[in-house]
C-alpha cells in the first residue's frame, strides 16, 4: 500500500484547520505456532496495524487514530482530531516535534528469518518437544512449546520535516517441561528471543529445560532468616523490569517515584552500571528513532551507582528544560505518547557465575520468583516473591530450595550489591523493549520459609 500518498493527502486536507500535523503508521505481522504430543496445536498468523494522527490547533493538541488506512479515512480523522482537541485541558506544553537532523543508520530487518520456511520452524517446535521428552524418562509432559515471530513495520511523518521509517523482526521460542520422580512433580524452562533462526539449537534448549526441572526434585523449604542472595541473569531483570516504572521522567514528575531530585546521587553499588542501548544488532528494543522522531540515544541511566538521568520523551523533557533522551512510546497506534526503555541491562560485571557462588558460604541462588506484579510496589520499591531456587553451602550448590517467600526494598537492593556476574541475558521482552541482566549477588535479604 502507498501510505506515502495517503500521508500527504492528510497534510493537505487538514492544512487549513490545523497548524501542525503528525502521522504514525504502525503495521505488524505476527506468527504463532504451539506444538502439542507432537501435533501442531496452535498455528496462527495475524495481521495488525492503523494510523494515529496529532494535530495543533489553538495551541491545543488533538488526537485520532483509524485501522482504516485509505483515502476515506482522511477527513475522518482530522474532523476527530480538531475536535478532540477542544477539550483537551493540560497544563503541560505540547507540540509537534521537528526532529534532529541525524540518525543512527540501523539495520533491524533479517532477510533470511522472513525467508526461513515455516514448515522448518514448525519442524523445529516438534523436534524441540521430542527431545526434551526423550531427555529423562522423569520428564513426563511439555507444559508449553512454542514458537512466535513478529515483524513490524512503522512511519512517522510530520510537517515539520520529520519523515522517517523502520522495518524489524524478531523470533522467539520458549519451552517448559513437567517432571515427576515418586510424588514429587517441579516444572523446568528455557527460551530464546533472536532474528538469526540460525541460533536456535532445540538440542540445547530441551537440555535446559529438563536439567532444571530435574535439579528441583526434592526440593524443600529452608530456615527463615537473612541470607545472601544470589540472582540468576533472567531473574534479576525480571526484578529490574518490574522497577522500571521509578526511572521513568513521567513517574518522577507526578511525585509517583523516591528517585525524585536525586540525579547526580549515588543510588546504587559503586559497582552498578546500567544501560539503555537502542543499537544492539540482535535487540529486540533497537531503534534509530523513537515514537516522536527523536533519535535514540546510547546512555548510562546509573553510571557506577550514579543516577545520571531519567528516561525522557519530548513533554517530559521540555518540562524539565532538557532534551528527550529519546525514549518516546507507543504501546500501539492507538495508544497515546508514553516513555520506555530501549534495551535496558545492567552492564557485565567481572565475576563469572562460578565465582559467585564460591564466595558464598551459606546463602541462597534463586532461579525464579513468582507474584512481581502483586508482589512488587514500584513506588515504595518494597517487594514479597514467593522464590525457589538451590542452598549454597561452602561456596557450593547443596540443594533445591522451595516454598520460600524473599522480601526486601528495590532502592537497598541496588545498595547492597556485592558482586557482579559476567553472564548477561536478557529477559523475554516486554514494555516495548527488552531488559537484560548479568547474575547478581546481594549482601542479603529477608527469607521467610520453615
Amino acid at each position: 500500500m502507498d501510505y506515502k500518498n495517503t500521508v500527504e493527502k492528510i497534510f493537505e486536507s487538514g492544512k487549513d484547520s490545523l497548524d501542525d500535523m503528525e502521522v504514525f503508521i504502525e503495521q505488524e505481522k505476527e506468527i504463532e505456532i504451539d506444538v502439542f504430543e507432537g501435533e501442531i496445536d496452535k498455528y496462527n498468523i495475524s495481521e495488525s496495524g492503523g494510523l494515529s494522527f496529532r494535530g495543533v490547533s489553538n495551541g491545543k493538541i488533538g488526537y485520532s487514530y483509524t485501522e482504516k488506512i485509505d483515502e476515506s479515512s482522511v477527513n475522518l480523522i482530522i474532523k476527530d482530531a480538531v475536535e478532540n482537541g477542544k477539550y483537551i485541558d493540560s497544563l503541560d506544553k505540547e507540540e509537534i516535534f521537528s526532529g534532529p537532523k541525524e540518525y543512527e543508520e540501523l539495520n533491524l530487518y533479517n532477510e533470511e528469518l522472513s525467508k526461513t520456511p515455516l514448515d522448518k520452524k514448525m519442524e523445529f517446535v516438534k523436534s524441540l518437544e521430542k527431545e526434551a521428552l526423550s531427555l529423562d524418562n522423569r520428564v513426563v509432559s511439555i507444559d508449553g512449546c512454542s514458537y512466535g515471530e513478529v515483524e513490524s513495520y512503522r512511519i512517522l511523518q510530520n510537517t515539520k520535516g520529520i519523515n522517517l521509517e523502520e522495518k524489524k523482526n524478531t523470533a522467539y521460542c520458549y519451552l517448559s517441561v513437567v517432571v515427576k520422580e515418586n510424588e514429587d512433580i517441579k516444572t523446568g524452562s528455557s527460551y530464546i528471543v533472536s532474528n538469526d533462526f540460525s541460533k536456535f539449537d532445540y538440542k540445547s534448549l530441551a537440555k535446559e529445560a529438563v536439567e532444571e526441572g530435574l535439579s528441583m526434585l526434592g526440593a524443600k523449604s529452608i530456615k527463615s532468616g537473612n541470607y545472601p542472595i544470589i540472582f540468576e541473569n533472567h531473574i534479576f531483570a525480571n526484578i529490574l523490569e518490574t522497577f522500571v516504572p521509578i526511572f521513568l521522567a513521567e513517574n518522577v514528575q507526578k511525585g509517583l517515584s523516591l528517585l525524585k531530585s536525586k540525579i547526580d546521587n549515588e543510588i546504587a553499588a559503586p559497582i552498578f552500571t546500567l544501560i539503555d542501548n537502542p543499537f544492539m544488532e540482535d535487540g529486540v528494543g533497537s531503534r534509530a528513532f523513537d515514537d516522536e522522531g527523536m533519535a535514540t540515544k546510547y546512555k548510562k541511566i546509573i553510571d557506577g551507582g550514579i543516577l545520571k538521568t531519567y528516561f525522557h520523551n519530548w513533554k517530559t523533557a521540555n518540562k524539565d528544560g532538557i532534551s528527550s533522551t529519546g525514549n518516546g512510546y507507543r504501546g500501539s497506534y492507538k495508544s497515546p505518547l508514553s516513555i520506555a526503555p530501549t534495551n535496558l541491562y545492567v552492564e557485565n560485571g567481572d565475576s563469572s557465575f562460578e565465582d559467585l557462588i564460591k564466595s558464598t558460604d551459606h546463602g541462597l541462588l534463586i532461579i525464579d520468583v513468582q507474584g512481581l506484579h502483586s508482589g512488587a510496589n514500584p513506588v515504595s520499591g518494597d517487594y514479597s516473591l514467593s522464590a525457589y531456587g538451590y542452598e549454597i553451602e561452602n561456596g557450593n550448590i547443596k540443594r533445591p530450595v522451595n516454598q520460600i517467600t524473599i522480601a526486601g526494598n528495590f532502592y537497598d537492593t541496588l545498595k547492597d550489591i556485592e558482586k557482579i556476574g559476567n553472564d548477561l541475558k536478557f529477559a523475554l521482552p516486554g514494555m516495548g523493549g527488552q531488559i537484560g541482566s548479568p547474575s547478581i549477588k546481594i549482601k542479603k535479604l529477608s527469607v521467610s520459609g520453615e
